[in-house]
């Protein structure tokens, strides 16, 4: 009994000795094992006709598609040094505590709602698509598009006051990075003329990227609840208030077409 005494004293100590030692190194930061293992993304410019595909998507018996999520704004602080020294330890940096905080709200959002597909919208995702990609290998985008002097002539329309330049730069930004992500990663591209034109043929075609199979109540999406229309989280506008799909407008003239918008415009095939 007493060499068996001696002995666990004996390898007590051992791992006492290990303990006060050098600390070990901090594994490396973890990826994958997300709650939401496919994620799908709506990679789209402001105005682009995203809250018409979210509702409509919304309105799958298996799709949730809220209101926009805004991840990108959504962060994580580490007040103290030995915060992020402990985080660091469980191999744990900044973006990744993100990422898992991004993860668990598009988690919670997804069993609150019963469904088995989540879908993120908010134009916002365009500027961040390799985080969201890295975050999720297995995420799926959804590339929106839409004529781009649309867009801008959409964002005057419902703020008269915006600069032409301001709100041209602000349309490019986007229309840049989404060109930029159809350019890198696995996709499908929708056009919102499109969308709006063959609604039926267009939401099939989503559904089958999806793997999900076709509803046709995706195209009554005003019987269904969405939640409320308001600014900052999605397009408020009496159009989309109606639950009725609205043609898109006439599409712009060439000569309507800012000269720093035309390459991705001709490039997106619309004429300019």
């Amino acid at each position: 009994m007493w060499a068996v005494a001696r002995k666990a004293r004996r390898k007590l100590g051992r791992v006492k000795a290990r303990a006060t030692g050098r600390p070990a190194a901090a594994r490396p930061t973890p990826k994958g094992g997300r709650l939401v293992t496919s994620p799908v993304f709506v990679l789209s410019s402001v105005r682009s006709g995203s809250t018409l595909l979210r509702v409509l998507l919304n309105s799958h018996p298996l799709i949730r598609a809220p209101h926009e999520m805004h991840l990108r704004t959504l962060e994580v602080k580490q007040t103290r040094a030995y915060t992020e020294k402990a985080m660091k330890q469980l191999g744990l940096d900044g973006e990744e505590l993100e990422h898992l905080l991004w993860d668990r709200i598009l988690h919670r959002e997804l069993s609150h709602s019963g469904k088995e597909l989540i879908v993120d919208k908010t134009p916002g995702n365009a500027l961040i698509w390799r985080r969201l990609h890295e975050a999720w290998p297995d995420a799926r985008f959804v590339f929106l598009l839409r004529h781009p002097a649309s867009m801008v002539s959409s964002l005057i329309n419902g703020r008269p006051d915006r600069e032409l330049a301001q709100t041209v730069a602000e349309v490019k930004q986007y229309v840049d990075a989404v060109e930029e992500a159809r350019g890198q990663l696995p996709g499908l591209t929708v056009r919102y003329e499109e969308l709006t034109e063959k609604p039926t043929e267009v939401t099939q075609e989503i559904c089958a990227f999806l793997g999900v199979e076709w509803d046709r109540r995706m195209l009554n999406y005003g019987k269904q609840e969405h939640g409320p229309f308001q600014a900052f989280i999605g397009d408020w506008s009496d159009n989309i208030k109606s639950g009725k799909i609205q043609q898109a407008r006439e599409l712009p003239r060439p000569d309507e077409v800012p000269d720093s918008l035309k390459e991705v415009t001709r490039h997106w095939g619309y004429e300019c």
